[in-house]
């Protein structure tokens, strides 16, 4: 996997967007940090699989029973999650001390049916940060008006935050702001790292569907180019402010910068390129978090290009205005895919729960 080492050498970070127990237990995970992936992401489409498709979770699942009867499956979830996230953070805890606090990371989330709830999520957040009790462990907050205060206060209180489901340029930039808040209330803001995972391919789906719909001519040569422009405008303002005076005061106090992620990464539309969103979205100081697959078309057939996140960023600018001069709406694009997202994470939840209840009755028999 040099590819992922050369991807590091241009200042990309690759994390997993994968994690099941059997790939920590086997070692599949320390190998795959050896072939230069510097991190681990989970969401509960994730864990519903590996619990639905093996029984690597029973044992686990008999004991937790036995110990608490009266546990509810959210408990059992949590225990069974926080189990796999330990023992992912332990794997890479090498990485972590290596890149001095700036790697070597495994997200968690709260809740997604807390993502309306400020307070909720600040509880929940506080107690997967103590459960798991790993410096390594980014607890994922959704970018929702109720969870960009919930942000600020996880950060003060020194927990890493993963931020969520951003795709709006005025949403990542509260979240950037958010972020410095925080770090401004916090004891010691060097020893708190933070991503914000700005979303992608999501984004193409939807804008397509919207030239789609327009169909003229000028509306059709636009899919496929409105997700990479729309990130790339992003990372502008994540330069903007993390190289700029806003954040002159934090990184007087050893702060590092909140790095965009991208999330979403792998191509939903099979005439594209299935490293687009990869390939396009290199550049110092950030995260692209990638499933399996794109984890192997990536090193048998991706272009490292050190500069292309910082490439023709007037052609970006230009592009999210052909957009909106076409009849495509922006706001209304990024605004439906956070409501979407918001619900599908929360679906997926569900079903993960429902997937262990039926598990647990299983097992007690």
């Amino acid at each position: 996997m040099s590819q992922l080492h050369d991807l590091l050498d241009a200042g990309q970070s690759v994390w997993f967007d994968f994690i099941r127990r059997d790939m920590i237990s086997s070692g599949e995970l320390g190998r795959l940090v050896a072939d230069g992936i510097r991190g681990v992401t989970s969401n509960p489409s994730i864990f519903q699989q590996a619990i639905d498709t093996s029984d690597q979770y029973d044992d686990q699942i008999r004991l937790l029973i036995a110990a608490n009867p009266a546990a509810t499956v959210d408990e059992i979830f949590e225990e069974l999650a926080v189990s796999d996230i330990q023992a992912a953070a332990d794997v890479l805890r090498p990485v972590y001390d290596g890149a001095h606090g700036d790697d070597g990371f495994v997200s968690l989330e709260v809740s997604p049916l807390l993502a309306a709830d400020t307070e909720g999520t600040i509880e929940a957040a506080t107690r997967l940060w103590h459960e798991v009790d790993r410096p390594n462990l980014m607890v994922k907050v959704p970018a929702t008006p109720q969870g960009m205060p919930a942000i600020e206060e996880l950060i003060a209180a020194g927990i890493n935050i993963n931020v969520t489901l951003l795709f709006a340029l005025s949403a990542y930039e509260d979240a950037a702001h958010a972020y410095i808040r925080g770090l401004a209330r916090a004891a010691d803001p060097a020893s708190i790292s933070s991503v914000a995972s700005f979303f992608v391919s999501r984004v193409d789906s939807n804008a397509d569907a919207v030239l789609d719909k327009i169909g003229s001519p000028d509306a059709l040569d636009l899919r496929g180019k409105v997700a990479v422009a729309n990130a790339k405008l992003a990372y502008r303002t994540y330069r903007a402010i993390f190289e700029g005076p806003a954040f002159v005061g934090q990184l007087a106090r050893g702060a590092r910068p909140q790095r965009c992620l991208w999330a979403s990464t792998s191509t939903k539309n099979p005439s594209y390129s299935d490293v687009l969103y990869v390939d396009s979205l290199i550049g110092p100081n950030t995260v692209n978090t990638l499933p399996p697959a794109t984890v192997t078309s990536f090193i048998d057939h991706g272009t490292i290009d050190g500069s292309a996140l910082g490439h023709d960023v007037a052609g970006a600018e230009a592009i999210l205005q052909a957009f909106r001069a076409a009849g495509g709406d922006m706001d209304a694009v990024t605004s439906q895919l956070l409501e979407e997202g918001v619900e599908k994470f929360a679906d997926s939840y569900v079903d993960m729960l429902d997937t262990l209840r039926r598990k647990i009755d299983n097992i007690a028999g």
